[in-house]
């Protein structure tokens, strides 16, 4: 169950990303972040924490709440 919210988290990162014309790299970049960290978290493979869904939420300029909705 737990890796089935993960999943859909990170179709839903995907979803906004590509939404924004940004790259995984860009996105990275944006938020400090490595560039496989996010293809890890878009696969469903990475639990991020806290902290790192509210960089990620700023890097794409939406809310926290936005970013968990899925």
């Amino acid at each position: 169950m737990k890796k089935e919210y993960l999943h859909l988290f990170g179709q839903n990162l995907k979803s906004i990303r590509t939404s924004k014309n940004l790259t995984q790299i860009e996105l990275a970049e944006l938020g400090g972040f490595d560039r496989n960290y996010i293809g890890m978290l878009e696969r469903g493979e990475r639990n991020p924490s806290l902290l790192n869904l509210i960089r990620i939420a700023e890097s794409l300029k939406i809310e926290l709440t936005e970013l968990l909705k899925f």
